[in-house]
């Protein structure tokens, strides 16, 4: 049973939308108030051949993902060159398709996004 790595744990936090672990206990911080970050940090520690065959195919393609939607802003200041015309929604495009993968690798650990993707409510209900 291999395990992920410090770096993997990192990635797959960062991409799901929850905080740094960090290396000391705090008092209030962490999976000990997030039910949903406690189930994460379980399921990254008790895997058995999912890292290989699925997480790191996630993180591969969304680390890539990222990095696309990163270089947009390359042409930016292209218009049209030539026959080519820049694709005026290249960035929303990209942010899509990361979207979707990063909901698959939620889907995969069975948990909801994080509070640091946007698209969370923080409104609090009250209902009487």
């Amino acid at each position: 049973m291999a395990a992920l790595t410090e770096a993997e744990k990192v990635a797959v936090r960062r991409h799901c939308g929850y905080p740094l672990f960090g290396g000391q206990p705090v008092q209030a911080f962490g999976y000990r108030f997030m039910t949903h970050y406690g189930t994460l940090e379980f399921r990254m520690e008790n895997m058995q051949d999912e890292e290989a065959t699925v997480v790191r195919g996630f993180l591969t393609k969304l680390a890539a993902f990222e990095e696309a939607e990163a270089s947009v802003s390359d042409n930016l200041d292209t218009a049209a060159a030539a026959v080519w015309t820049r694709n005026p929604n290249e960035h929303a495009d990209r942010q899509r398709l990361y979207d979707s993968w990063v909901k698959k690798l939620l889907g995969f650990f069975g948990i909801p996004r994080g509070p640091a993707l946007s698209g969370n409510s923080r409104n609090v209900s009250l209902v009487v």
